[in-house]
Order: structure tokens, then C-alpha cells, then sequence
């Protein structure tokens, strides 16, 4: 679940939160921005990179048998130290960043299934019992060219998100610290979610010809 339990932000820091979660946003800050699921829920890009900041916090402590985040920052070395004050600040901007209100689990579900039932919506499918009409073949070309610009113009997009993805890859070779790998993870996880989604269009492409 979501790790932001430390109780205080910087000193002298205001923030605005936004008041109350909208379907289509984030469930902890409510932003639309960049939203993919994350846990089984959706979250924004800023959120997710901190919360890979805190995962790799935890992951490292863990490796070693450290003392568990949270309190003070007293490390046994620099390495330790740096894990410890890059959580600690990753948890300060969620919860600076927090929806005033949390939304209801049940809510946020009952918002996510009619994206899904259009994800798994074909022009194919059928509901009735009774068996489908084949369609002639001056039909059958009509949905199939139909199909394929639709099909064109979704691969156009992705291939331009993938561009995008890569150049933002490229950008953060070499560059140290845990911000910068939490977000590297975020845009690997995102190009092989592009990758995939190509893959599937591929297969649907194929199958109009």
C-alpha cells in the first residue's frame, strides 16, 4: 500500500491539495498527469517516482539488516545516509502532495471497470445468444479498412510516446542518485508497456489483412 507515513513536511513549506479525487486522476494526489496503475491503482508520475525513491530505500535496509526507515537519519555510512534522506524526502513531498480526502477503494474500482470493458471491447464481440450474420464481403471490407486507419493512427501515437520515452532514457544515462533511478525504472516499466501494446496492434493488424 501507499508508504507516506512521515507526519511532517519541510519547515515553512505550503502546499494546496487538492480537495477531493476525480475518476481519471490520481487516488493519493488527485493530478492527472501521466497516470498509470501502480499497486492495481492508478497514480500519477510524480507519485510513482517517489514511491520507487521509498522502495529502493526499503530494499536496500532490508538487503542489509539495517535499522528500519523512519526517525532519525543515523547511518553507518554515506551510502546509508543518502538511501535514508532521499526516502525521508520522497515521503515528504506525498504527503505535501496528499488529497485532502482519499477516495473509497470501492470507488475508485467501480471508475476503473468501464475502462476496462472498453479495453476488451471488439467490434467482433457479441452478447447475443442468437449466432452472428456473416457479413458480406462489401461489409467485411468496410470494417476492415476502418479497422486498419484506426489501427495506423494507435500505432502512430505509440510510436511517438516510445520516441519520447527513449529520449527521456537517454537523457538519464549516467546520472547518479536515487531520483534518478527510481525514474529510470518508471520509463523502462512505461517503454515495455508501449512495446507490448505495439505487439498486440501487430497481431490485430494481421488479422484485418
Amino acid at each position: 500500500m501507499i508508504d507516506a507515513d512521515s507526519p511532517h513536511g519541510p519547515a515553512g513549506t505550503t502546499t494546496v491539495r487538492i480537495a477531493r479525487w476525480t475518476p481519471g486522476g490520481c487516488v493519493w494526489c488527485g493530478s492527472t498527469d501521466s497516470v498509470e496503475d501502480f499497486r492495481n491503482e492508478p497514480r500519477c508520475g510524480l507519485c510513482r517516482e517517489k514511491e520507487a525513491v521509498i522502495d529502493e530505500a526499503k530494499h536496500f535496509i532490508g538487503m542489509y539488516g539495517l535499522r528500519p526507515l523512519g526517525g532519525t537519519l543515523a547511518s553507518e555510512d554515506e551510502e546509508e545516509r543518502e538511501y535514508r534522506v532521499t526516502a525521508r524526502d520522497a515521503r515528504e513531498v506525498l504527503n505535501r502532495i496528499r488529497l485532502e480526502k482519499l477516495p473509497d477503494p470501492a470507488a475508485v474500482r467501480k471508475a476503473l471497470r468501464p475502462r476496462a470493458a472498453a479495453a476488451g471491447n471488439t467490434p467482433a464481440a457479441t452478447t447475443s445468444g442468437a449466432p452472428a450474420k456473416a457479413p458480406t464481403k462489401k461489409s467485411q471490407a468496410g470494417v476492415t479498412g476502418i479497422d486498419a486507419i484506426e489501427l495506423q493512427s494507435r500505432v502512430q501515437k505509440l510510436l511517438g510516446q516510445l520516441t519520447s520515452v527513449d529520449e527521456q532514457i537517454s537523457a538519464l544515462d549516467g546520472v547518479q542518485g536515487l531520483p534518478a533511478r527510481a525514474r529510470m525504472k518508471d520509463l523502462e516499466r512505461q517503454r515495455t508497456t508501449v512495446l507490448s501494446t505495439l505487439a498486440a496492434l501487430e497481431k490485430a493488424r494481421r488479422r484485418t489483412n
